[in-house]
């Protein structure tokens, strides 16, 4: 954490934490600052429609029972509406400051808000009579904002062609205009709880992203003022996007076309033309650049730049183009899908490219992670290693980090008295009953309208406990399109009018806007079990609020499979459902109620172990230390500061020294291969490679070994035979050639003995289909590994040459799903060809080997077994070599040989490279010759 402390963190995320609000500042509600912990989205209790403002003030009455409050409904269909003379909302809490507030806002029913649309415009569900209560923010001016519900709550008496601007806009707001700061409602919650608790450990930090407002009206005195300010007083960057522009980008782009691909619910193409022809994709990139561009003004040497989210996907490129060695960190807070639903993007290679500039990028949980190095290897053909993505001119690390809570935090806020109160009102009004608790948004990924399902379900099947469990689901702000969507409304309706009586109604739904925090942790404190049903969500951080909140009652948890958080072995102890089987929910929650309070602690331990080691601070922490240190590899191997090799002043060293190490590739660097008669001429190694290896072989203060990925049969043992002193690599690592001993023997040792390769039959089955498909290609097989050659003519049309490529793709898609992972494959792609060979096999682990002190670079009588074993792979100092020189492509083994202090490591390749020098292939022949000829 240290080495964070001389570093500033530019934070860009779509919405900043404050936000902008024009007029007289209003004072706060006595939790205006008590934001729900640990939501990835938009978070609980941060925001207030601006249509709920115009409702009728009324102060609030004293608190009614369950009987009054729905003393007038029956077991006839709910009205449409909720009638005037019937409190819309049965679920009121009292607090301290309630008697004194009489500026609150009206509770509405979920019915009311959803069948609104159907009714004319006109129609107010809200009746006169309706009680009013405390809000988080109940005085909030923030009606401006332009990314909001609209209408799918409240008064209907405004539209606007975007539902992300606001009807009420700015007409040209001068200098002199009044204006405050308030908590910014749609901003990333998640986030914002985990930087602010790092407290005083990240002190110097600047968050770059939008007001959420419309600005086009603000003149740019008023925009430069607001700047100095938000610098200022909130650590904040405003960027400024012209409304259209955002709404276009953020609506269209972000919401209807990313959105569904990411959480797996792409839409029919003849329904929703948008999803696959988006001309929003212009303003996505034009967002994006605006981005690139506030952040490059402010940049300082020694700045980490964090991006998130799917609002940003392009930001790591447009900023490296800008800051070539910044240290930039991705991290994507939401799902991450397979290649199969994420290739149907049209702009798909253009997103992928966008991240992969980025020296770190991050996701929620490991099949997210897997589910990106498949797609990018699918897609952009680029090699995928189980630590990153291997692209053209760098390394992308790929890391999985789990978003947590502050449980510190939490804990401080459960011990408010105000707590234990609504606690008490809590439990007072719902007496007897056990209590379900669901917080969700209504769209229809969240699973509301399963869950209500199933919760009809489980009062079918288990009559018992009609009248005795009452589900209490808190709905998160989304907007009236999704909550549609999500096709909660009937379902509620209809299960309401099945099981209601005078004093019972089996689901109660209220907004986060009807809640203060405390009611919520309240509800959190007293709830029998904590439902989700999410068909898809990255991290589903309420889940760890609520074992956070369950440390004296310990109920259980009922768990999608398909949330970010089961995927950690301890949310393993929750009830896991399938969402889409209303049965197994029903049974999950039948068992929940039922469970034994000894089963029901040992698995909130299980719970309560993860919820407390992967907190919030641990986030933060682990994603900026690793963004760092990735950094820090990537900058050592720019090509760019890196010298051509000056071999007027490495041969002194090399002429002073006793015993030498001499690493050398074949191909590539003292071989270039004719593509066009490639596989089809006899193997004729050039002669005059053969005769630098014999001259400098012939030094007896030089160990020479050529490296290679041919195999042994039919070319490597010719060039054996042609240079019998000097050892040899085959197979980019699987076999090995000793240098001769005194005798004058050498034998051909196999790094793969121990590995199972039955794994290449069916690898050729899957190449032979490919081939079949793809003119001009043809496979190498070879003893322990297997190339595949899509492309090898030049001259060929370049259309030709992209369907091979697209072959290339599939083809290494299918051979990892199918055989990968199972046998433990490396896939590495070329510019032509891919490779397929075991992993932990390479030419820098077969030199590892090699070099081993009991290797046969030290000792032509080593023991085999002692440089074989798997440890002789690891780094070992080299003491009784005085010089080493290796040449070549390959960049671990250059990175590797430059721990040692004698080496000097050159670069063949025109990639990015951790080697101390550089030389073009077509120079590598005079310079050897010059070391051959040194006395």
């Amino acid at each position: 954490m240290s080495s964070l402390r001389h570093h500033r963190i530019i934070i860009a995320s779509l919405f900043l934490p404050t936000t902008i609000v024009i007029g007289d500042s209003t004072p706060p509600s006595p939790d205006e600052n008590a934001l729900a912990v640990g939501t990835p989205g938009p978070t609980f209790l941060q925001s207030v429609p601006p249509t709920r403002s115009t409702l009728q003030n009324k102060p609030a009455g004293p608190l009614r029972s369950i009987v009054e409050d729905l003393k007038d409904k029956s077991r006839q269909v709910t009205p449409a509406v909720t009638p005037r003379s019937e409190s819309s909302n049965p679920f009121s809490f009292p607090t301290r400051a309630l008697g004194n507030n009489t500026n609150g806002n009206s509770a509405t029913s979920l019915v009311n808000a959803l069948s609104a649309k159907a009714l004319a415009n006109g129609v107010n569900g809200h009746g006169n009579g309706a009680k009013r209560h405390q809000t988080t923010h109940s005085n909030s001016t923030a009606a401006q904002t332009r990314v909001q519900r609209r209408l799918s709550r409240g008064t209907a008496s405004h539209r606007t062609s975007s539902r992300s601007l606001s009807s009420t806009r700015h007409e040209s707001v001068s200098h002199s205009t009044p204006w405050h700061i308030e908590s910014n409602p749609h901003c990333n919650g998640g986030l914002k709880n985990a930087v602010d608790s790092m407290g005083g450990r990240l002190k110097r930090k600047l968050w770059v992203g939008t007001l959420g407002t419309n600005t086009d009206g603000f003149r740019e005195s008023l925009k430069r003022n607001m700047e100095w300010r938000m610098r200022d007083e909130c650590d904040s960057l405003p960027v400024w996007i012209p409304d259209a522009e955002f709404a276009s980008c953020y609506d269209e782009f972000c919401h209807q076309v990313l959105w569904p691909c990411l959480h797996y619910a792409i839409p029919d193409a003849p329904k929703t033309k948008s999803f696959y022809e988006s001309e929003s994709y212009k303003q996505y990139v034009a967002v994006n650049q605006r981005f690139a561009d506030s952040i490059a003004s402010v940049y300082q040497d020694g700045d980490i730049i964090w991006v998130n989210d799917y609002h940003l996907m392009l930001l790591p490129t447009m900023l490296r183009t800008r800051l070539p060695g910044a240290p930039i960190g991705f991290f994507m807070h939401v799902a991450f899908p397979s290649s199969e639903i994420f290739r149907c993007l049209s702009v798909r290679e253009d997103l992928l490219k966008g991240l992969l500039s980025a020296d770190l990028i991050g996701f929620q949980t490991a099949n997210y992670a897997r589910h990106f190095r498949q797609t990018v290897s699918r897609i952009l053909a680029a090699e995928a290693l189980p630590k990153g993505i291997q692209v053209d001119d760098r390394f992308v690390d790929v890391g999985v980090f789990p978003m947590g809570i502050d449980v510190v935090s939490l804990t401080e806020k459960k011990r408010d008295p105000e707590v234990a109160e609504c606690m008490a009102s809590i439990r007072q009004r719902y007496a007897g009953m056990k209590i379900i608790v669901g917080r969700d948004k209504l769209d229809g990924i969240q699973g509301v309208r399963h869950k209500i399902q199933a919760f009809e379900a489980f009062l079918d099947k288990y009559p018992e406990f009609q009248g005795k469990v009452v589900l209490i689901q808190v709905a998160l702000q989304t907007t009236e399109e999704n909550e549609t969507q999500g096709g909660v409304a009937d379902v509620v309706s209809h299960l309401n009018s099945r099981f209601s009586t005078l004093t019972y109604q089996p689901v109660v739904f209220l907004h986060t806007q009807d809640l203060t925090f405390s009611q919520y942790l309240a509800l959190l404190t007293i709830a029998d079990a904590f439902v989700v049903t999410s068909l898809r969500e990255g991290m589903a951080l309420r889940t760890h609020e609520f074992v956070e909140c369950q440390e004296e009652r310990h109920r259980p948890l009922v768990l999608s499979e398909f949330t970010g958080s089961y995927s950690y072995s301890g949310f393993r102890s929750c009830i896991p459902i399938n969402p889409w089987d209303k049965r197994m929910t029903a049974k999950a929650i039948h068992q929940a109620l039922t469970m034994s309070d000894q089963e029901a602690l040992s698995r909130w331990e299980d719970l309560h172990s993860h919820v407390v080691t992967q907190s919030a601070q641990a986030f933060v922490t682990s994603f900026l230390v690793r963004c760092l240190r990735a950094n820090l590899e990537h900058v050592q191997t720019d090509i760019v500061e890196v010298a051509t090799l000056d071999v007027p002043r490495v041969l002194p060293p090399y002429r002073h020294s006793t015993k030498r190490l001499l690493l050398i590739d074949f191909e590539g660097t003292m071989w270039q291969r004719d593509m066009r008669t490639l596989g089809r001429d006899e193997f004729n190694p050039p002669k005059g490679a053969l005769d630098v290896l014999n001259r400098l072989a012939e030094d007896s203060h030089n160990d020479v070994w050529l490296l290679s990925g041919l195999p042994v049969k039919g070319m490597m043992d010719i060039v054996a035979e042609a240079v019998p002193k000097i050892g040899i690599v085959a197979e980019n690592g699987c076999f090995i050639k000793t240098r001769p001993g005194r005798s004058g023997e050498s034998t051909w040792l196999s790094m793969v003995t121990n590995f199972n390769l039955t794994w290449k039959a069916p690898c050729m089955e899957i190449l032979n289909y490919f081939t079949e498909r793809t003119p001009g290609s043809f496979i190498e097989e070879r003893e322990a590994s297997v190339v595949w050659r899509f492309w090898t003519d030049p001259d060929e049309p370049t259309s030709d040459r992209l369907w091979a490529r697209r072959q290339a793709a599939e083809a290494q898609n299918h051979i990892f799903d199918s055989l990968g992972e199972r046998y433990g494959l490396r896939i590495i792609p070329g510019a032509n060809s891919f490779l397929v060979l075991p992993n932990n096999i390479s030419r820098s682990t077969a030199v590892g080997a090699i070099i081993h002190p009991g290797g046969p670079a030290h000792s032509a009588l080593a023991s085999r077994a002692a440089w074989l074993a798997p440890e002789a792979t690891e780094t070992e100092s080299i003491t009784d070599f005085d010089f080493v020189l290796a040449v070549g492509k390959d960049q671990k083994l250059m990175r590797r040989l430059n721990e040692l202090d004698n080496a000097e490591t050159v670069s063949t390749g025109n990639k990015p490279t951790g080697a101390k020098w550089k030389l073009e292939p077509e120079h590598v022949m005079d310079a050897l010759w010059r070391f051959a000829e040194a006395k």
